[in-house]
């Protein structure tokens, strides 16, 4: 049986590996960590659970789609709640609040901006036609030739790729508040809407269409799903497993180091942060050089809090977003002059608004994040400083005190994405989506100098995020069979 190493735990890696181990596979993965799931993990203390990474669960159909390919439904692994509210956007002068469907947004668009409702539903429409291209045609392409994009339907929009997201939104809107609400999505892509093609204007449709949803007891609910139908499928995990080297003879992958144990494989896939697998290989089989990756635009870093509080909060949902500072002045802090920020934008997750597993009884469960700029400076002294910054903010906005009630507070920041996961400059969301890294023009799957070596996940096509994630899985498992096949 053919033998296929899988480097990392990851989305992507528990997708390839269900997908090549269906087609007959010898499968085995190998996780640095003491658990699974790579940026998805969990932390549970005192009671308390968090997810310790992914916290929105967008785009379901995705997940249903993999979970289909498999004869399953996510219900076979996880049960979901769709969010009522979505969430809520704190701004300095007043909180828009994000229904499930589209009624109440237009409800709430009308509050704010009289009429807006009218090209709302227009842009919403453009951005669900988007996504179906999106989402059924273009990101099931490998990202191996131009010609990809070359369809009927990517002809007729072309304009929308040298388009910004940001001039989208600002020919139709003229309210800030509503600007920042419809600017907001793309952020998951990991660049300013302002460098965002806008195309990807099907993230709107994404989250007013589609809606947000919460997994009962945790999006770590996906990774065990997702491990669990591995393993049914014959797949073997190893944890606290590092790959220390990717051995090549004579121009193929051909084995892996673990711990100065050699692991012969037929093909050798990396899941692991793109930058840190190839410094696995000798320099010769190396693609990408420093200098390319230093010019490449990454996606923001954050600065993490987990936070237990002993009683239930007022005024917040399961998701809060904290616009109440210059969204701009921010933005370039992170891309165009990296440095700390003065006044952070934050987002604030509290799941167990909405699902009591989350904490202890009359407790909550709550995750801060701050993005920032990768590469930055990270020291104990900076990150309670940012603390301090965003907690007397969260106090104002929600009219409550809450420093008296932190029963325990733990943080990740750069240094902790630098050795957890071997991230480049300590980035949360890998490689941005800009126009110039999008699809074919992103790290190839394949490796263009060593034959049986691939990579997937999210400095490869498609790109950030987790449904991204469980594509490039899908991707590269497709590409391999090809191979082997051929």
């Amino acid at each position: 049986m053919t033998k296929i190493s899988i480097i990392g735990s990851g989305f992507s890696s528990l997708s390839a590996a269900c997908y090549l181990a269906k087609k007959g596979y010898d499968v085995s993965i190998y996780e640095k960590n003491e658990s699974i799931g790579g940026r998805a993990r969990q932390l549970k203390k005192d009671g308390f659970t968090f997810d310790i990474g992914p916290s929105w669960y967008w785009m379901p159909d995705i997940f249903e789609k993999f979970f289909s390919d498999f004869n399953k439904t996510t219900s076979d692994f996880y049960m979901l709640d769709k969010l009522s509210p979505a969430y809520k956007i704190f701004f300095s002068d007043d909180v828009i609040t994000i229904g499930d469907h589209m009624d109440k947004i237009c409800q709430e668009f009308e509050r704010i901006e009289a009429g807006s409702s009218k090209p709302l539903r227009k842009f919403i429409t453009k951005a669900q036609d988007n996504y179906n291209i999106a989402i059924n045609k273009i990101v099931l392409k490998p990202g191996i030739s131009p010609i990809e994009l070359v369809t009927k339907d990517t002809i007729t929009r072309v304009d929308q790729f040298f388009k910004t997201i940001s001039t989208e939104v600002r020919r139709n809107f003229k309210n800030p508040k509503l600007i920042s609400t419809l600017e907001f999505p793309v952020l998951f892509l990991g660049a300013k809407p302002s460098n965002t093609p806008s195309f990807y204007s099907f993230m709107n449709f994404a989250d007013f269409g589609l809606g947000t949803w919460h997994p009962r007891g945790g999006m770590y609910k996906v990774i065990n799903g997702m491990s669990s139908l591995a393993k049914s499928l014959g797949v073997k995990i190893h944890t606290n497993a590092t790959v220390d080297k990717i051995n090549v003879t004579h121009g193929k992958a051909e084995s892996i180091t673990i711990n100065g144990k050699i692991i012969e494989s037929d093909y050798i896939l990396s899941g692991a942060d793109y930058h840190h697998s190839e410094t696995l290989l000798d320099d010769q089989y190396r693609q990408y050089s420093e200098s390319y990756w230093s010019k490449k635009t990454f996606a923001p870093s954050s600065l993490l809090f987990y936070v237990g509080f002993d009683k239930k909060l007022k005024n917040v949902e399961h998701h809060n977003l904290f616009f109440d500072t210059d969204f701009e002045i921010h933005a370039q802090d992170i891309y165009d002059n990296p440095k700390w920020p003065d006044n952070p934008l934050f987002y604030v997750n509290f799941p167990s608004v909405t699902d009591k597993t989350m904490a202890p009884a009359n407790c909550e469960t709550g995750f801060f994040l701050i993005p920032i700029a990768p590469g930055l400076e990270d020291t104990e002294a900076l990150r309670q400083q940012y603390f301090d910054i965003i907690i007397d903010r969260f106090e104002k906005k929600t009219l409550q005190t809450v420093k008296n009630n932190i029963i325990f507070k733990e943080s990740f920041c750069v240094k902790d994405f630098k050795k957890e996961y071997n991230s480049y400059k300590g980035n949360a969301y890998g490689m941005a989506n800009t126009l110039l890294q999008t699809a074919f023009l992103r790290p190839k799957l394949k490796s263009k100098k060593v034959n049986h070596l691939y990579f997937t996940g999210q400095l490869t096509v498609p790109g950030p995020g987790v449904p991204p994630a469980i594509i490039s899985g899908k991707l590269v498992a497709d590409l391999i069979h090809k191979h082997h096949s051929n």
